[in-house]
């Protein structure tokens, strides 16, 4: 049987069971909340929290600047290899509405430069969120977000102190969007379950390029030993038309059985339909590519400084429409954090991805199947303790 066959029957698994249990909240949480710290720094109703992410990274490939910008395939925000880097220098303000307030993340490094697409540089450059929020009265708890804010899909977040691992997987970075801006809605419906609206503009995209919108849906259940996330996402995402959708599903099932281990199963299958366009010899037919994944991450606190991390997981980008090349690729992580003190953290990780292809640079100018880092990060932090 092959490997694409086997994804969707796992996921389809996945999705009956989750379907009789029910996700991150609307704002797509961390896995574990991002740990407190003195100073406290408040002025007035607004809360200062921020971090700083440095790290260092050695590729067994030695890749070279020639090769691919000195870089480790498929990561994001620590892709740059063999040197010292700053991943991401942040500053948060938030206000919780009361019954209106707001929220601003400012983000410079790496991950500013990964985030957002040259296009988008001169409207949202240096912002990962920001929009202000609204919890209007008689209206059962429900909250209304306006502007930039990060996607409700994956299993992962931006700031890397909040997830078990420190490179984040194949599916955060490949297979769902990192923001949207537009209007975002959420209502508690039961104390376990709630449920939002999303109308955005599509993609990683502040201004629209098509005239069209994208229609997200978003759930959540919690319960005390386990969460579901479900989020499905629609509309057109090619330039200049509104002719073709980009679908998306994404599901997490969270396990959280005592306070020291924690594990979650997390699938996406995303799909981008392209109209036909020109004429005669350059006719360039419709087409539809598909993308889809599964991941399986397991994290234990063996004391109140030491935490293990393990992570698997299987992408399938068949058309090559997310990775630039049609491939199947397998991805194992292991990390080891320990925390210094309040406020400071540091992680070692191990980390092999694997291709049914020669996609990893090797050198100035070679390719090979497979690609091994080992990664040395600290992460420096600090927020309120309201």
């Amino acid at each position: 049987m092959k490997h694409g066959n086997l994804l969707k029957i796992a996921g389809s698994a996945l999705f009956c069971f989750t379907a009789a249990a029910s996700a991150q909240t609307q704002n797509a949480p961390a896995l574990t909340p991002a740990p407190a710290s003195t100073p406290v720094w408040s002025l007035g109703p607004i809360d200062f929290s921020g971090f700083l992410d440095g790290y260092y990274s050695y590729n067994a490939n030695r890749p070279g600047n020639a090769a691919n910008g000195q870089i480790n395939d498929l990561y994001n925000f620590n892709d740059k290899t063999d040197q010292f880097n700053l991943s991401a220098l942040d500053l948060t303000l938030n206000h919780n509405a009361d019954p209106v307030g707001f929220h601003a993340d400012l983000i410079a490094g790496r991950t500013n430069t990964l985030i957002h697409a040259a296009s988008e540089k001169d409207t949202d450059n240096y912002l990962e969120q920001a929009y202000i929020s609204a919890t209007p009265p008689k209206t059962h708890g429900s909250e209304f977000d306006f502007g930039q804010f990060v996607s409700s899909a994956g299993a992962e977040v931006i700031p890397a102190m909040s997830n078990w691992n420190y490179s984040r997987s194949l599916l955060f970075s490949w297979a769902v969007p990192y923001y949207h801006f537009g209007l975002r809605t959420s209502t508690p419906f039961t104390k376990t379950w709630t449920a939002g609206l999303q109308v955005v503009n599509g993609w990683n995209d502040v201004v629209a390029n098509n005239g069209g919108v994208t229609v997200g849906l978003t759930s959540a259940l919690i319960r005390t030993k386990y969460t579901w996330d479900l989020n499905d996402y629609t509309g057109p995402q090619n330039v200049d038309t509104q002719k073709g959708y980009r679908n998306l599903i994404d599901s997490t099932l969270l396990l959280t059985p005592n306070a020291k281990f924690n594990a979650y199963i997390n699938y996406d299958y995303g799909q981008n339909r392209s109209p036909a366009s020109g004429s005669g010899s350059t006719a360039i037919p419709a087409s539809s590519a598909h993308w889809s994944g599964i991941a399986f991450a397991a994290h234990e606190q063996l004391t109140g400084k030491v935490a293990l991390s393990a992570r698997y997981e299987y992408f399938d980008d068949n058309s090559g429409f997310s990775t630039g090349t049609a491939q199947d690729v397998q991805e194992t992580t292991g990390t080891y954090e320990y925390k210094w003190t309040q406020g400071l953290l540091s992680r070692l990780e191990y980390r092999h991805d694997g291709s049914d292809t020669p996609f990893f640079h090797k050198g100035n100018s070679g390719r090979v199947n497979a690609q091994s880092t080992v990664t040395v990060a600290f992460i420096a932090f600090f927020g309120p303790k309201r």
